[in-house]
């Protein structure tokens, strides 16, 4: 769910701006190639080969902007705003080995990664075509957002399990998994991933898919944006719109170490058609929200509810697919500020009072989110593809609101919440909320897959092309 729209319909705050966690700029590691270019760019060849437009630091109408305020001070040396495969080979041919080179697509890596410091953006966003095939696929463009896959499919009575916040990207959502509120029921969004079509860090056009580049196909499903190559298309298949029954359910201050104690033993014993996740609220007696959408009924939705403690107070709606995508989704915002970070939860927490104790105290602007995993999503194997969490019962977001000036701050309280929850359920992160100050992130993030993984980088990025601060290690 869309992180503003999530706490608007839970009640725990007014709209506003959230703001990723400062760090370094990406570092590239030294290329494996002896024969290593030198100089930078050559600017004027890569824009006369561009159908779409080469921006310069220099130029008018650069006022380059990302999706996160805390990185503005992050300024890449040119931006190619791409319409076409052949403009992405062009960018990666021209400015490999000379320059860092990331790609843009909704803009929102809780890193900045997507904005490469005195690099090229390989901007996306002109690629925001999605076609609705003939049976249950759709083809979509890498530049494409959210909000516009479910608008499209929708129309099209489907639908493609995901992330609810319409100025995501649908890429970068897909290789890192992708969690969404119909996750239980028919799985990630990278589970209905048919093929993926790839500029190479050789500047080859590849399509990866069951049959063609296992390796890279199986990598590109988990192994998290920015990594092997730069996507440019995917094809997915896609499930008949569900109508759905949407909840919230407020619990007050000092309810919450019971209502998440009683989730999470809950939602395992619930059906796969359940979604539901739990917002923990900072404050001298932190309070929580349990929400989520149910495919199905009113009538049977309020039987399943029942198996929860009882709130202070309860909402429920039928919704079809296409309202429950704007209820989810909520009005449009270009920017949000916040530092974040997360933590796998693989089996109930047996202290949940000490889970919730880590926000007591805290400002009323930090959250603590677990959303529920299991069902469809555990229906995979871990080593299947890149995505090693199938078997948790839980993704903890932990996120705070911060301006831009006290996001040093933040970070150091934010660290000190991820590293407490770790303690109580290890150490285990989800790639799409990447943390720059996470240790030992690789670990973290892929597991037992981070072996193959780095194999995968080595065959397809050699020379580290597509490097930065969190990039799958060779």
């Amino acid at each position: 769910m869309d992180r503003r729209r999530f706490l608007q319909v839970a009640g725990l705050t007014s709209a506003g701006a959230v703001l990723a966690a400062c760090s370094s700029p990406p570092v590239a590691t030294p290329p494996s190639s002896s024969s290593v270019p030198s100089g930078p760019p050559d600017w004027t060849a890569l824009r006369s080969r561009l159908s779409g437009r080469l921006v310069l630091a220099g130029d008018d109408g650069f006022a380059y902007q990302g999706f996160n305020p805390v990185w503005d001070n992050r300024k890449p040396a040119a931006v190619a705003r791409c319409t076409s495969a052949a403009d992405v080979q062009a960018c990666v041919e021209v400015a490999r080995l000379r320059a860092p080179i990331a790609a843009r697509s909704g803009g929102h890596s809780y890193a900045g990664y997507s904005t490469p410091e005195n690099g090229l953006q390989v901007d996306l966003r002109g690629m925001a075509g999605v076609e609705v095939l003939p049976g249950d696929q759709v083809r979509i463009g890498a530049g494409v957002q959210l909000g516009e896959v479910a608008r499209v499919l929708a129309a099209s009575g489907r639908a493609l399990p995901t992330g609810t916040c319409p100025s995501v990207g649908v890429a970068g959502l897909t290789l890192g998994g992708g969690i969404g509120v119909l996750a239980r029921k028919y799985g990630l969004t990278c589970d209905h991933l048919v093929s993926a079509t790839v500029v190479t860090a050789d500047g080859r056009l590849v399509t990866a898919s069951a049959q063609q580049e296992p390796d890279l196909f199986w990598a590109l499903r988990g192994g998290g944006g920015g990594n092997f190559g730069i996507v440019t298309e995917f094809v997915f298949t896609t499930v008949p719109a569900p109508d759905v029954a949407v909840f919230s359910l407020q619990y007050g201050a000092g309810a919450a170490a019971e209502a998440l104690g009683a989730w999470q033993e809950w939602i395992t014993q619930t059906p796969n058609e359940m979604w539901a996740n739990v917002a923990v609220r900072g404050g001298a007696q932190p309070n929580c929200h349990i929400g989520g959408c149910f495919v199905g009924n009113v009538a049977e939705l309020a039987a399943l509810l029942a198996g929860l403690p009882a709130p202070a107070s309860r909402f429920i709606q039928p919704k079809s697919y296409a309202e429950a995508t704007q209820y989810f989704a909520g009005s449009g915002i270009e920017h949000e500020s916040f530092v974040a970070s997360s933590r796998i939860v693989r089996e109930p927490i047996g202290d949940t009072a000490k889970a919730v104790n880590l926000l007591a105290g805290q400002s009323d602007e930090t959250y603590l989110i677990f959303d529920g995993l299991g069902g469809a999503v555990a229906g995979v194997a871990p080593e299947a593809t890149a995505f090693p969490h199938r078997s948790a019962l839980a993704c903890a977001q932990i996120y705070l609101k911060t301006p831009p000036e006290a996001a040093a701050e933040a970070s150091r309280t934010l660290g000190q919440i991820r590293d407490g929850l770790g303690a109580l359920v290890g150490d285990a992160s989800y790639v799409n909320y990447i943390d720059p100050q996470l240790p030992k992130w690789a670990e973290a993030y892929y597991g037992a897959n981070l072996a193959r993984l780095r194999e995968v980088a080595v065959k397809y990025d050699p020379d580290r092309v597509f490097a930065f601060a969190q990039a799958v290690p060779h």
